[in-house]
């Protein structure tokens, strides 16, 4: 498929966090582009404002007459998307060109440089740490990113045509498209063992990414995995290695010992040890690439986080609040060493949505594990997505698995009325359903408090 003799692009699903950074980036070379999406998110109101055309009912009749030119229009679909979609059936019957998303990035990115983050966790974050440390260092770069970036705003950074920077998805197996000249892998838990059936599956489909990487100087993992490629690590014999690790007023402060000479004293925002190893990464690959030490430093310092990757909402005097992405125990257990680093002795308000009835039912354990190490649990029902319900798998089941006392189930709508009671001076939302809409009430009612 040749993007030159395409004029018109649209999406099902256009409001996917993956999905809308496609759009951005066709409505900036100046293609036609427009979309359906099954619900108004915080996300479609941006992307309308932009000039997208978004509609939210599945109707054939809605698709724009620009787009029913089969031999200029490209159909950009979500692997969400239901076998029964009226739209989506149309453009099949009628034979037009219909890609996933992550085939439309493989052709995007074939003829650039690109940079490819793999990994259950952690992709979003690492991309965005890259793209940021490339564009500020004048790179001719584009990310595309599944997170929208405090510093632009968007889940696009840059407009370069010869370096792009992607987050290689392993659902689906849809990272298998891309051609990535430097990559890494962040991590390779199990996730979405409704599609893979078991870690070995998995693990294998890893493996298959990183062999598309031919030079393994270029590939780098944290050390443990067992990939060949360059390791980093945090206080260790690693290749690249965080060292002399402080905190100072809320800053990581530290070291990096590089094959070649040791950078010191970096400083950067993000809680976490998960996110040092995020940053890490990105700043081996910008200097295995050839940007100067001190400017990936300054480009670390300046980087202001991810939206909804422990995201403060409220950080004063007698109340913070904190929200997260997290939807697997191992994240969970990430945002947990963060809050109790940051604050050990304040007491924290821990409120977790489940995301997908599938994986709440093959991570059960997980989760309560995870969620017993908060001192107090609020949990909200189970959020569907693309997902029927199992039998027996809901929020109360869950519930009934963590230890800790202080554990209670509640309503979305019951929610608010309890954070207005709560005396936790550290409140945390969890989750990547649509607790994510909730927070700006959640802000306010919070912000009324302290």
């Amino acid at each position: 498929m040749q993007l030159d003799n395409i004029h018109n692009v649209y999406f099902i699903g256009i409001g996917g966090i993956g999905m809308s950074a496609l759009a951005r980036y066709f409505k900036f070379i100046g293609k036609n582009v427009a979309g359906y999406d099954r619900t108004p998110t915080h996300l479609t109101d941006e992307l309308k404002a932009e000039g997208i055309h978004i509609h939210f009912d599945d109707k054939v009749e809605l698709i724009e007459l620009a787009y029913l030119n089969k031999e200029h229009t490209l159909v950009v679909v979500t692997p969400a998307v239901p076998k029964h979609h009226l739209q989506w059936n149309y453009f099949v019957q009628n034979g037009f060109e219909i890609k996933k998303r992550a085939e439309v990035l493989g052709i995007i990115t074939k003829d650039t440089f690109c940079f490819a983050v793999a990994g259950t966790h952690g992709k979003t974050t690492t991309s965005s740490i890259l793209g940021h440390v490339l564009h500020q260092n004048g790179v001719d770069v584009t990310a595309f990113l599944g997170g929208i970036v405090e510093n632009y705003n968007s889940n696009i950074i840059g407009n370069g045509k010869t370096v792009t920077v992607v987050e290689a998805d392993e659902f689906d197996r849809s990272f298998l498209h891309l051609h990535p000249d430097i990559a890494c892998v962040t991590s390779m838990d199990a996730d979405h063992l409704d599609i893979y059936g078991n870690t070995e599956a998995i693990e294998e489909s890893f493996r298959e990414f990183a062999a598309k990487v031919e030079n393994k100087e270029h590939l780098f993992v944290p050390a443990g995995l067992t990939l060949q490629a360059v390791t980093i690590g945090i206080n260790d014999d690693s290749q690249f290695s965080a060292q002399n690790i402080s905190i100072d007023n809320g800053w990581y402060v530290f070291d990096v010992l590089t094959p070649s000479e040791t950078v010191k004293n970096l400083r950067f925002a993000l809680p976490g040890r998960h996110n040092l190893t995020n940053a890490l990464l990105a700043f081996a690959m910008a200097y295995t690439y050839g940007v100067a030490a001190e400017g990936i430093a300054e480009a670390l310092q300046s980087f202001r986080g991810v939206r909804r990757r422990f995201s403060y909402q409220i950080k004063k005097t007698g109340m913070v609040y904190i929200d997260d992405y997290a939807h697997h125990p191992t994240e969970i257990n990430a945002v947990h060493q963060a809050v109790t680093e940051l604050y050990p002795d304040e007491k924290v308000l821990a409120v977790f949505q489940p995301h997908l009835f599938s994986r709440t039912k093959d991570f059960a354990e997980g989760f309560a594990k995870s969620l017993s190490a908060f001192e107090n649990i609020v949990l909200l029902d189970i959020y569907p997505a693309r997902e029927e319900p199992i039998e027996g798998v809901t929020s109360q089941w869950l519930l009934d698995m963590i230890e800790n006392p202080e554990k209670r189930l509640v309503s979305k709508a019951d929610l608010i009325p309890l954070l207005k009671m709560t005396d936790a001076k550290v409140v945390v939302t969890i989750g990547a359903g649509d607790i994510g809409e909730m927070v700006p009430e959640i802000k306010r009612v919070l912000d009324e408090k302290a």
